[in-house]
Order: structure tokens, then C-alpha cells, then sequence
């Protein structure tokens, strides 16, 4: 099945809507009967588990009726921070649209017999020494219990890095220094606890667009945190605070290896499904999805039980819906270990995508009034199919997106990093789901590691 430049300008446009700049690992503080809302997260995360060195990019966004408010991000230790690109999650946005196969086709040959068959379509680091040492605790007879460690700027934002002893000292800290917090002690607490460090920014609304009824909506600088940690673990718990009802979730991460989700919340309930749906495609499943579901095979049945049981339900080409509880599964949206040739495409050395031959080129419909001439331009035709089959059996790799986007790229360059996997999925919590923090663990199913990538539109059914 072939995909018009109509449809991929319509998977673009679906791309940059979800690329729009979202909200932080964060929580949001407002003055007393203000609102303001976390209706959905994006975080850029690289993790060396050598190091054990974590980075994550968060670009905040807010809407609600606060006049001024302030944000706090929790860390397992003291921060770096970095600002980042302002466009930085529209370019990931662009590098990851997915690819679609296709095939040449001549619109002058008299029958589609003359055309090649149909294929794919469907539907579808931080500075180490820079770092505060974790096991440097400062200790002091009569330290204060809310310190100080850092402050400064990023962009336009101001932010202080604190450590804190007891919650009821951190909540009296923010009151006293107008950072209007409407949640409870507990919710601080629970950092308190694990020892864990707070990073606290003041966002200005005067500089943010108001909507008509009085409320403001608006994106802030983009940050980057780098700091050391035991595993890789996302705040989660922190953004309940500041969530209704649920909160949307799309994650990229940059690992040595593929990742997931844990538990119930693995991407594989969407995954298999998915793969399985789309056996007998043209040049089989790409990017190992075949080789996953063979080491897989003995393991499915039980999977697709425990779907039943969850109430996960699996249609192609639509999003999951939630089940009586309100869970929906997580979806993988693009996964791939990055090679040179992949970074090549930053630096502009490479295409951004396949062009599929104009087998046409150089005729028009007039070229056809003389039966003769036709004759001879329809063997010219045949020729040029005949050869693009031979040398591309299996189609080409089509996306595209505008010039001057896939120029910005290069500013991907240094973030995205070849040797390591970029996995994209996005999760939508329900509040009853953030009870904890997010723990972002290798990509593996009862001790089966899944490699398989994901880059090209897969068809829903076979072809």
C-alpha cells in the first residue's frame, strides 16, 4: 500500500502537535485559591549506568490563573544545570517522525500491471567534576535545616538548589520566601526522606501569553539537569501534587540499552499486538521485530492473559483507551541504537530521508498522444521500475519535514550520541499511578531482552 505526501504531511503535523513544549518532573506552587495545572510531561533522559551519571531536559509549560507561582524539581543529589535549545523537543520531535516504505509508481503507464506491487503502508552529560560530591553532607553543630547549595540562572529563569532536614522547615522556607505551595508537608516529606536534593524556580507570568478569560498559558526555558544517581528514576510522585486527574507522559531516553517501563506498565502490551498485526508485510517485520517475537513466542500467551486481565485492549491504528480503573498502557512510539550514519544526519551529511525515483521524469501526458513515441516512453519506464525493484526489492525509507527544520537539527548535535539507544514512549498516569517515583528499567520481559527497533509505520494487517 503506497502513502501519498498527503498522508506523511498529516503524520508531520500529528508529530509536531505532540511535540509541542510540555511540563516538567515537576511540581507546580501557586498562591491559595489559584490554579495552576500539569496536564501532560516530556523529558529528554540520558543515563551512563557506569558513571552512574543521570541528565534529564525538562521544558515546563503551565496553564492556570496564578499572577506569579513557582516550580520545584527534586533530584537524588545536587544538580548541574544547563540551559538547553528553546526548540529542543521540536527537533526531537522531527528527527523521530516515523518512516514510511515506498515504492516507485508511474502515472503515464496505461495499466497498473506495468507498476511495482504495493508495500509497506498501513496505518498506523554533564560535567563530573563540576558535580557537589552526594557523600559530602556538610555537616555543621548548628546548621540550619534548609541550606542553600547553589543558585543562578538559566535563561531567564532564577533557581536556588536547597537541601533540606525536615519537611515542616522546607514548607515554612517556601511560605516565607513566596514560593506559594498549596500542597502538604508530605509531599516533602517524602524526598526529605530518601535525602533527595530540590531545585526551585520562580516563573513570571508577565511574559507569558493570557488567554482571553484572564488565564495565562506559556512554555519556559528549557533546563537540563545532570547529576549522580544509584538508577535511573524520573520524579513522578512530586507532579500529583498538581495533576486533576491524569497527566500524559512522553518520554525520550538515552541509554546503552533499550528501556522500559516496569511491571503492568511495560510497552509490551502494545508492542506484541502490534508486531503480531503486522506479520506478512513486505521484506518482513524491519528492525528485529521479527526476531523478538521468535524469542518471545513461548511467553505470548501469557502476556496477551495478562492484557485480558488488565483490560488492555489492543486496535490498530488507534490510541489505547483507558480500562475500568482508568490505566492506559504504555505505547513505544520509536526506538533505534543510533549508529554514525544516524548522527551524519545532524550535521547534514547525510539525507533526512529517502526520495523515491521519479520514473515519469522527463515525460508528460502530452508525450503520449503519438502512439509511437508512447510505445518507446513506456519501455523507458518499465526499464527504470524494472531497475528500482531489482536494487530497492524491499522499497525506500520515505519521511520528510520542512528544509529549514531538518537544517535545525544540528542543534541535536552533542545530545544525541551514536553507540546508544533512543527509546520514545509515552505513558498517560492516572493520579493513583504516581503514588512513587518512576523507575526506567532495560527493555526485558521475564529475563528476555528486547533489542527490536522501531522507525517505520508498520501496516496494521498484512498487505
Amino acid at each position: 500500500m503506497k502513502i501519498s505526501l498527503r498522508r506523511l504531511g498529516l503524520l508531520l503535523a500529528a508529530a509536531l502537535t505532540f511535540a509541542s513544549p510540555s511540563d516538567a518532573a515537576c511540581c507546580y506552587f501557586s498562591a491559595k485559591n489559584t490554579d495552576i495545572l500539569q496536564p501532560a510531561q516530556k523529558v529528554f533522559i540520558t543515563w551512563d549506568p557506569a558513571e552512574k551519571m543521570e541528565t534529564f531536559t525538562v521544558q515546563p509549560k503551565f496553564e492556570g490563573n496564578a499572577l506569579d507561582f513557582g516550580m520545584v524539581i527534586p533530584t537524588p543529589t545536587e544538580p548541574k544545570l544547563d540551559v538547553m535549545p528553546r526548540e529542543f523537543f521540536r527537533h526531537l520531535a522531527i528527527y523521530t517522525i516515523m518512516k514510511n516504505r515506498d515504492f516507485p509508481h508511474s502515472k503515464l503507464l496505461p495499466a497498473p500491471r506495468f507498476n511495482s506491487p504495493g508495500g509497506f503502508g498501513g496505518g498506523g552529560g554533564g560535567d563530573k567534576k563540576a558535580m557537589a560530591d552526594p557523600s559530602d553532607k556538610r555537616e555543621a553543630p548548628m546548621r540550619p535545616p534548609v541550606r542553600i547549595l547553589q543558585e543562578g540562572a538559566v535563561g531567564s529563569l532564577e533557581y536556588k538548589v536547597l537541601e533540606a532536614d525536615r519537611a515542616d522547615a522546607l514548607f515554612d522556607w517556601l511560605k516565607k520566601n513566596k514560593y506559594s505551595y498549596t500542597g502538604d508537608e508530605a509531599s516533602l516529606g517524602f524526598y526529605i526522606q530518601k535525602k533527595w536534593i530540590f531545585t526551585v524556580m520562580k516563573i513570571d507570568t508577565a511574559q507569558m501569553k493570557r488567554n482571553k478569560d484572564g488565564t495565562f498559558v506559556g512554555d519556559v526555558t528549557p533546563t537540563r539537569f545532570t547529576f549522580s544517581s544509584e538508577s535511573l528514576v524520573y520524579p513522578l510522585k512530586i507532579t500529583q501534587i498538581s495533576v486533576r486527574e491524569k497527566t500524559e507522559a512522553l518520554f525520550y531516553v538515552q541509554a546503552p540499552f533499550k528501556v522500559d517501563l516496569p511491571g503492568d506498565m511495560s510497552y509490551q502490551y502494545t508492542w506484541v499486538p502490534m508486531l503480531r498485526g503486522a506479520i506478512g508485510c513486505v521484506g518482513g517485520l524491519p528492525g528485529g521485530g521479527q526476531k523478538w517475537l521468535d524469542n518471545f513466542k513461548g511467553q505470548i500467551p501469557d502476556l496477551l492473559a495478562r492484557a485480558q486481565q488488565l483490560d488492555f485492549r489492543f486496535v490498530a491504528g488507534q490510541r489505547p483507551q483507558p480500562n475500568k480503573k482508568g490505566h492506559i498502557p504504555t505505547t513505544m512510539e520509536w526506538a533505534r541504537k543510533l549508529s554514525a550514519d544516524d548522527v551524519k544526519i545532524l550535521r547534514g551529511e547525510a539525507p533526512y530521508g529517502e526520495k523515491v525515483p521519479d520514473v515519469d521524469e522527463g515525460f508528460t501526458a502530452a508525450d503520449l498522444k503519438d502512439p509511437q513515441r508512447a510505445q518507446a516512453i513506456f519501455k523507458v519506464i518499465q526499464a527504470r521500475l524494472a531497475k528500482s525493484q531489482k536494487e530497492r526489492p524491499f522499497g525506500y525509507l520515505v519521511r520528510e519535514a520542512p528544509a529549514g527544520d531538518v537544517r535545525n537539527l544540528n542543534l541535536l548535535l552533542g545530545h544525541l550520541r551514536d553507540g546508544l539507544f533512543i527509546t520514545k514512549f509515552r505513558k498517560i498516569f492516572a493520579r493513583d499511578e504516581m503514588n512513587a517515583d518512576l523507575a526506567i528499567v532495560p527493555a526485558r520481559y521475564n529475563g528476555l531482552e528486547d533489542n527490536s527497533e522501531y522507525e517505520e509505520i508498520l501496516p496494521s494487517s498484512p498487505p
